[in-house]
């Protein structure tokens, strides 16, 4: 079992918890995530760490509730347990291979939306860590709905809060306050990092390729087994079948095909579409675990 050290209702359906996973907290890395259970019966539910403490031995996870599975923890608390905590899974976050004396050369800018702000923090902590600055933008649908600004501010250069109705912070879509800062205020970028939703994501690839900003994007979002055994986050990178779960999360959003993996994302929600995802995909619709051959 894995006790909760704290647990926090961050804003409307999301929920931050502290977990004791010491195991976890010694090797994991930002951009890695963890597979969790509340008990021994419920589904397996891979959330991407959000923060970690190796002297005390603690993952931070970040759940928003949608399902069975999620709206299960809701009502955890401190002192209650999960049943299942295992990690860290998936590749770390690519500037974690870098010499950090490149990457202090660089102009780095995470563009963060709703729920993928809390895996976008531990990655600019990190760089911080490591005398590196970034900028980011968070974006959320209103102010009620931002997650994670102050803790970001004392690891970031520059926030730049955006929200789509204008309720606080910059007006409009990230995408927006991106080109602002580049077109308008005269800023330049060596990289950039997105993560939030899908669509989300997309479009900011289609912002930065016209302004020519090498991007990464972290595809948790089409995770469901987390281990490469179920198919669901298969999708096509540079003409190339991955597999999100084990051979990324992170990958070269300009080469990602988001409007396939948006349309398999919601054929897989039915028993229809995922008889005929595998029909479709014969060998390829798993991969990574090492028993079905789709790996080979």
């Amino acid at each position: 079992m894995y006790k909760i050290v704290r647990a926090q209702e961050l804003t409307t359906n999301i929920y931050l918890f502290e977990v004791e996973a010491k195991r976890v907290a010694k090797t994991c890395l930002p951009g890695q995530f963890v597979i969790v259970r509340t008990d021994e019966e419920a589904e397996r539910i891979p959330l991407t760490i959000s923060d970690y403490n190796r002297e005390t031995g603690t993952i931070t996870i970040v759940v928003q509730t949608i399902g069975a599975g999620t709206m299960a923890m809701k009502d955890l608390k401190a002192g209650d347990a999960f049943h299942d905590f295992v990690g860290p899974l998936g590749q770390p976050s690519e500037f974690c291979m870098e010499d950090p004396e490149e990457l202090k050369k660089k102009k780095i800018i995470f563009v963060a939306g709703g729920l993928g702000t809390a895996p976008v923090y531990p990655q600019v902590k990190w760089l911080h860590e490591n005398g590196v600055d970034a900028d980011v933008i968070i974006g959320a649908k209103t102010k009620d709905l931002l997650i994670y600004e102050e803790d970001m501010k004392k690891v970031a250069a520059n926030v730049y809060p955006t929200t789509d109705d204008g309720s606080y912070g910059r007006s409009g879509m990230v995408t927006t306050t991106l080109k602002d800062l580049v077109e308008k205020e005269g800023k330049t970028y060596d990289v950039c990092v997105a993560i939030g939703p899908m669509i989300m994501m997309k479009f900011v690839c289609l912002t930065t390729k016209e302004l020519d900003i090498p991007t990464i994007v972290s595809m948790n979002p089409i995770m469901v087994d987390g281990t490469g055994m179920c198919g669901a986050c298969r999708l096509t990178v540079g003409g190339e079948v991955k597999f999100a779960c084990v051979d990324g999360p992170e990958f070269d959003g300009h080469l990602v095909d988001f409007d396939q993996a948006m349309k398999r994302q919601q054929m897989y929600k039915t028993a229809e579409g995922r008889a005929l995802l595998k029909q479709q995909e014969g060998d390829t619709h798993h991969g990574g675990c090492g028993h079905c051959g789709g790996d080979k």
